[in-house]
């Protein structure tokens, strides 16, 4: 590796390979979460919260492997998420029919998800398609109730993807801005309205609500603001039709890769892609050194 090349949004050079190669060496008792920590240490690489990004590293190692540059220590114990995920508890909640005008339910409450997290993982887990399987870095729980307390919708907003085509040319993003500037754009990587509630425009009301306070509420959270949102809207399942109505623009499609494929053969679902500014200078932030 002669070259400086970009890994889970850090340029990484030579030098930095031999300084991995080097701990690993030298600290045979370390496992993979000591040294990911350690190594995040030693690059002072955080998040603008100043919170370590030793996920982050975690990833970027197991990427240097995957490309037979280092050979890391085996895990200490086996991975487990996928049973953690599977075993999600049921939270015994009411699924009577709401079936309303909207304005007979509002206001509609938005609230972020604090002693409520067993019940927003469980409605995820058992409602929505794509399941619920934890989340990893910056992220925003949401859920929506009515004026009578009862649960509507829930919200998950994380970490945007590092590369996208469409939604890169409409900001204007070079790719050393882009890696800059990633953790000012967030994703609704989860939107689900449960399924016994059927009110129509909900769901854009709730998405509209959500815009006006997401950027504060993640400022407060992490000490850095938000500039833009975005979202992928699988084409051959939904219209997007509460995304266009609450003002989300459509910029184009995904190509048809998962966002951790580097090799062009795990092929997925296409997606529309949808985005939200937050303020009318988005560009001038996302796109520039400040």
């Amino acid at each position: 590796m002669n070259k400086t090349t970009v890994i889970q949004g850090r340029s990484i050079t030579s030098q930095d390979i031999k300084l991995v190669k080097k701990l690993i060496s030298e600290n045979s008792s370390w496992g993979r979460t000591r040294l990911s920590k350690e190594l995040a240490s030693l690059w002072n690489w955080r998040a603008d919260s100043g919170r370590l990004k030793d996920m982050a590293c975690r990833s970027l190692l197991l990427k240097l492997e995957k490309e037979k540059l280092i050979s890391l220590p085996a895990p200490k114990t086996s991975a487990n998420n996928h049973k953690r995920n599977r075993n999600i508890p049921l939270v015994l909640h009411a699924s009577q029919p709401i079936v309303s005008k909207l304005a007979k339910l509002a206001p509609v409450k938005i609230k972020v998800v604090e002693e409520e997290l067993p019940l927003f993982k469980c409605f995820l887990y058992y409602y929505h398609y794509l399941g619920f399987s934890g989340t990893v870095g910056e992220n925003l729980k949401y859920m929506a109730y009515d004026t009578n307390n009862r649960p509507l919708a829930c919200l998950l907003f994380g970490a945007s993807a590092y590369k996208c085509t469409p939604r890169d040319a409409f900001i204007g993003w070079e790719d050393k801005y882009r890696a800059k500037n990633l953790s000012l754009v967030a994703n609704n990587m989860r939107f689900l309205v449960l399924p016994w509630v059927k009110v129509a425009h909900l769901a854009s009301h709730i998405l509209g609500k959500v815009s006006r306070r997401i950027a504060s509420d993640w400022e407060e959270k992490y000490g850095h603001p938000i500039y833009l949102l975005e979202t992928f809207v699988e084409c051959d399942r939904f219209l997007g039709t509460c995304y266009k109505a609450a003002g989300w623009i459509y910029v184009g499609k995904t190509k048809g890769r998962s966002r951790n494929d580097r090799y062009s053969t795990i092929k997925v679902p296409i997606k529309d892609i949808y985005l939200y500014p937050l303020v009318k200078r988005f560009r001038e932030v996302l796109a520039s050194e400040a």
